[in-house]
């Protein structure tokens, strides 16, 4: 997302405004971790979105809006929203 601005000049337009980002976080500590939430929150500015596929604690407290998907006994799944 970083760099979606220089894609959009580059090739004709495209627009990219959102991104999923999948585990690594459970790998950091404290320190890094806080650093970064502030650069995925810093790229969020204005109508872009980043996903976090997460089970890091802390990021589950300081995400605000979150989709819970957890898996059933049965061998579903639940998805809840939190906003």
């Amino acid at each position: 997302l970083g760099l979606s601005d220089e894609v959009r000049l580059s090739a004709g337009g495209i627009k990219i405004d959102t991104m999923f980002i999948d585990e690594g976080f459970g790998t950091l500590d404290s320190e890094a971790l806080q650093k970064a939430f502030k650069a995925l929150s810093a790229i969020t500015e204005g109508n872009r979105l980043v996903g976090i596929i997460s089970h890091v604690d802390l990021l589950k407290e300081k995400i605000d809006r979150q989709i819970l998907v957890k898996k059933a006994r049965t061998g579903g799944s639940t998805v809840s929203i939190i906003v």
